[in-house]
């Protein structure tokens, strides 16, 4: 008896033992990747966040940091950087209208060290460059209205706007915010978009969630005189606010469409746009701030304007959390998201460091992740903020990859409405020497990227993405080179082109040990 009450408890043991495992394994069980995804992160230079590291270090240091953050990335099989250029009214770049940024020179109007950049358009250029090597999209991301991270003002430059425009600031809490209500200051911004498309190849702009300044209980924002000036008969002062953010995203969306359609715009707002308590339109939710209410933005009416090409919801909570939680938000967000690319966002720095103990499980995390694969109207992820899923054990982002991101992904197609074709370039030379390959193409004015793929002699008709080898964004107008082993060793690959809208063309079959071929 004895010995089979043993044999039973042994028995009872291992099957525990092993429905434990085998639940604990689940967590990072391979999940379907789409064709498909947006895989952005957040890197925050504000306060060097993320980076650089220190506004004081050498651009050598500057520069081997940052590609170790994109390197990074890129082994995660990611296809977006969002980079904060615009903190507090500083530039990242130089600028005719902010001054460069102490969290990159280390004093504020201070530029950096034109030898050491080694790029022809300085840092930025060469940021977007590494971006693009990598495969990897260029967000430039923009604080608009924030013109201060603190009061110390006496270390501000001449070239701030807090001095050259006195009358646009407005003092709230331990900030100066630019005035929204101004249209010299919307415009001010139109002129600040304007010039870094004109002058960078970047491929989006992205607004976070700064637009009226978080309420600050006991505090006012002042603004009565400016909301005197320009109301309408009857609006009151909140719908007033309101309509000046719409106006700041309408010009902005314009400005883009006249300098060059392409480049897409986004934002990334607060994740509650309206409780259920005060609208039957909001989420199940008790968020103490809200973005319609508090911030005055209304992110579902740019939507239904055509104003975004994609937004971003910063849906910071864990999936059950009781007064927001992710899944309820997530839903809420793809019931109320139609033309408009929707992305969510993650906040990876909550792991492990957060009162909320759902962060404590390994499982917070890809939970989300999982669910948002499972909505159709959801087409991606982006993380806050980029150094945070850095930190973490490498056997938790190895499985991570392994469940998620084991092969590359093509962006999401930017809705644009009417069908848009562009001309499939021709390929007219190959060239083999020192270690590269060299394309030559008739036209590649209308191609963001070529995808390379492993192939046979004869080409298919669609390609799977674990067969992509390399994804080459075009920065020559009819010439691409790669050197990347992946792609020479070969005896054939396929390559299609994206267009600039994420579109892409059947494939094609280069024999890369018959080049004379194509000459």
């Amino acid at each position: 008896m004895i010995g089979l009450l043993l044999f039973m408890t042994k028995n009872l043991l291992f099957i525990f033992v092993l429905l434990f495992s085998l639940n604990s394994c689940s967590v990072f069980q391979p999940v379907p990747e789409p064709r498909r995804e947006f895989r952005g992160f957040w890197m925050a230079t504000v306060v060097n966040i993320d980076w650089p590291k220190s506004g004081h270090d050498s651009i050598a240091k500057q520069k081997a940091d940052y590609l170790k953050i994109l390197d990074f990335y890129q082994n995660l099989n990611f296809n977006a950087a969002i980079v904060q250029v615009r903190t507090a009214g500083d530039a990242f770049y130089d600028s005719n209208y902010a001054p460069w940024s102490r969290y990159l020179t280390g004093e504020e109007g201070k530029a950096p060290d034109s030898t050491q950049s080694n790029h022809k358009t300085g840092m930025l250029g060469w940021m977007i460059d590494e971006a693009h090597n990598r495969g990897m999209e260029f967000h430039a991301w923009l604080n608009p209205y924030r013109a201060t991270f603190d009061l110390k003002t006496e270390t501000l430059s001449t070239n701030h706007d807090y001095h050259r425009h006195p009358d646009w600031m407005v003092k709230y809490g331990k900030k100066y915010y630019y005035n929204p209500g101004l249209p010299a200051v919307q415009d001010h911004m139109v002129s600040i978009i304007k010039e870094l498309i004109n002058n960078y190849p970047i491929d989006a702009i992205h607004y976070d969630d700064y637009f009226y300044p978080y309420t600050i209980k006991g505090e006012t924002f002042k603004d009565s005189t400016t909301f005197n000036n320009y109301r309408l008969a009857n609006q009151n002062l909140e719908d007033w606010r309101r309509s000046n953010m719409d106006s700041l995203i309408k010009k902005s969306y314009h400005a883009i469409q006249e300098v060059r359609p392409s480049v897409q715009f986004g934002v990334s707002p607060f994740g509650v746009w309206k409780n259920k308590s005060t609208d039957p339109k909001g989420s199940d939710t008790r968020a103490g701030q809200t973005t319609f209410e508090n911030l005055y933005a209304d992110p579902l009416l740019w939507m239904q304007e055509g104003w975004l090409d994609y937004i971003v919801p910063q849906i910071y909570w864990s999936m059950d959390l009781e007064v927001a939680s992710h899944r309820k938000l997530l839903d809420w967000w793809a019931d109320n998201t139609q033309t408009t690319n929707l992305y969510i966002g993650n906040g990876p720095y909550k792991i492990k460091n957060n009162s909320d103990k759902a962060w404590n499980k390994n499982r917070e995390l890809p939970d989300q992740l999982t669910y948002a694969r499972k909505n159709k109207t959801v087409n991606g992820n982006v993380f806050f903020s980029a150094k945070s899923l850095m930190q973490q054990k490498k056997g938790y982002i190895k499985r991570l990859k392994k469940k998620f991101y084991k092969n590359p992904a093509l962006p999401p197609l930017v809705n644009v409405g009417d069908f848009i074709p562009f001309k499939i370039p021709t390929l007219i030379k190959v060239e083999k020497s020192s270690g590269k390959v060299i394309l030559h193409f008739d036209n590649l004015q209308d191609v963001q990227q070529i995808i390379f793929y492993s192939s046979g002699n004869e080409a298919q008709l669609y390609y799977q993405n674990k067969r992509i080898l390399s994804k080459i964004f075009v920065e020559e107008e009819n010439m691409i080179v790669f050197q990347s082993d992946d792609v020479i060793n070969k005896k054939n690959i396929a390559y299609t082109f994206i267009d600039k809208y994420g579109k892409e063309s059947e494939p094609k079959i280069i024999h890369l040990k018959q080049t004379e071929l194509y000459d």
